[in-house]
């Protein structure tokens, strides 16, 4: 099995890239904390960011969704080394869920060793769950890019352009890892 993480700075276009590879028939894992956000808003928290149980409640979510996932190529918008990030970021302190997460990928080697990094746009165009300035993501995304070459990974640069000109960068990757 081959599971790919696709990182970078919120409003990258992530998503915008994962929707265009789930329709050419790719298997999709979602990004966790965008759906932790969501519920702990509707459940009336309107920053649950600021809780030092919103990074373990990502990390339980990936997790699980990490071991349903089908298929033998599976694509990730992002893994517990952005839950880390994430961590930092927000200078909260690591949860030990988190760091266990962590090395729980990194000695099975759940993860392939090349990330796909989506890299900002120029812009970034809040929503209730990306509440950030331009400048904010790209200080983001330089920590995105430390926790991943610290740990040994390698990121593969998956320039800004058009939808179908990055969507098609992952897929030639993905041909040549088979």
């Amino acid at each position: 099995m081959k599971r790919y993480i696709l990182t970078g700075a919120p409003g990258a276009g992530k998503t915008a890239i994962l929707r265009w590879l789930e329709v050419d028939g790719h298997t999709v894992v979602e990004e966790a904390a965008t759906d932790v956000i969501a519920l702990r808003q509707a459940q009336g928290e309107p920053e649950p960011w600021t809780k030092p149980s919103f990074l373990e409640a990502i990390v339980a979510l990936q997790r699980q969704r990490q071991e349903k996932a089908p298929g033998d190529v599976q694509l990730y918008d992002r893994s517990p080394v952005c839950t880390h990030a994430l961590a930092t970021y927000l200078g909260h302190p690591v949860p030990p869920t988190l760091s266990r997460e962590v090395e729980r990928v990194q000695a099975r080697q759940i993860y392939d060793r090349k990330v796909f990094f989506i890299e900002n746009l120029g812009f970034v165009t809040p929503t209730d769950a990306r509440r950030i300035t331009y400048e904010e993501s790209l200080r983001f995304e330089r920590i995105h890019r430390d926790a991943y070459t610290s740990l040994g990974y390698e990121c593969v640069p998956i320039a800004p352009g058009p939808l179908a000109d990055r969507a098609a960068a992952i897929t030639k990757h993905l041909c040549l890892s088979r």
